[in-house]
């Protein structure tokens, strides 16, 4: 029996025709070839996913939410149904490409929401951060008021910072984070994969004496001008905004690096005492490097 290679291959051209209007963002030629796919091989396993992204590209609305549900729903669907499909369908970074117009679309009809601490995750920012758009998600933030005292805009600014501009840029932001949201900072160290950062955090958790949860992460800013010392001054331009008492070890160790430096001992010792009656962990962690 001779194989006839071009029947037993046709379910694999109709499927990249499908595929190649897609990346193309081509709707009616995508729904063609779908149509054309889903006619003689109903049963192919991409036939539905396929369907998702077709119908995403011929359902692309220009309005802009009228309210924070509507957004919400709308990112469901981007993040739970189009996403995951363009994922499986074209690979991770060929996927990341195709879904930036689609979160960019997405951010633009959320630009006139404001910001809603009840709907702190829908917002025109993480939009901007999915699709790559740093300028534009910092720009969203500038918007909100009082945005450095509330941890998701803190975060966002964070994390397009970081893209943008780089680790040493971000420590003032990411101390800031860490002392008003711990866990949320947390949470976006492991979101960034900064391989320094990491290695940084996983020594804190190793070495640092405290609670063991993850609030812990708040005396990471102070802890960590105990092992890079050299951080005393971009930590400086970090803003205080509760004035707890991992903020005011962060600036008690500052003033105890400047103390050495300038060989100050009776106010070093007056210093060090105090930090010791902060937190002890703290204090055993800088006199470990002493």
């Amino acid at each position: 029996m001779q194989l006839d290679l071009f029947a037993d291959s046709r379910d694999v051209m109709l499927r990249n025709d499908v595929l190649d209007a897609l990346q193309r963002r081509h709707a009616v030629d995508a729904r063609q070839a779908w149509e054309r796919l889903a006619h003689e091989y109903p049963a192919d396993d991409t036939v539905p996913m396929l369907s998702v992204l077709v119908t995403a590209l011929e359902d692309a609305p220009s309005a802009r939410f009228v309210d924070h549900p509507a957004l919400a729903e709308a990112r469901r669907v981007l993040a739970d149904e189009i996403a995951p499909a363009a994922r499986r369908l074209f690979g991770e970074q060929a996927a990341r490409a195709w879904l930036v117009p689609c979160w960019r679309a997405l951010a633009q009809r959320a630009a006139a929401l404001p910001f809603d601490a009840d709907y702190s995750d829908h917002h025109a920012t993480p939009m901007w951060l999915q699709a790559g758009d740093w300028d534009a998600a910092k720009q969203a933030v500038e918007r909100i008021a009082s945005w450095r005292r509330i941890p998701a805009p803190l975060a966002w600014m964070t994390e397009a910072c970081y893209c943008a501009d780089g680790l040493d840029v971000v420590w003032p932001l990411l101390a800031e984070l860490a002392w008003l949201a711990p866990v949320r900072c947390v949470a976006l160290l492991s979101r960034l994969g900064d391989v320094s950062l990491d290695a940084l955090r996983r020594q804190f958790d190793t070495e640092f004496v405290g609670t063991g949860e993850t609030t812990d992460f708040a005396w990471f800013p102070a802890w960590l001008l105990t092992v890079k010392p050299a951080l005393a001054d971009r930590l400086r331009e970090a803003q205080l905004s509760r004035h707890v008492d991992a903020e005011r070890a962060a600036s008690l160790l500052r003033q105890i690096l400047s103390l050495e430096r300038q060989g100050r001992h009776h106010d070093l010792v007056e210093r060090r005492k105090a930090l010791r009656d902060l937190h002890a962990g703290l204090y055993a962690a800088y006199m470990k490097t002493r």
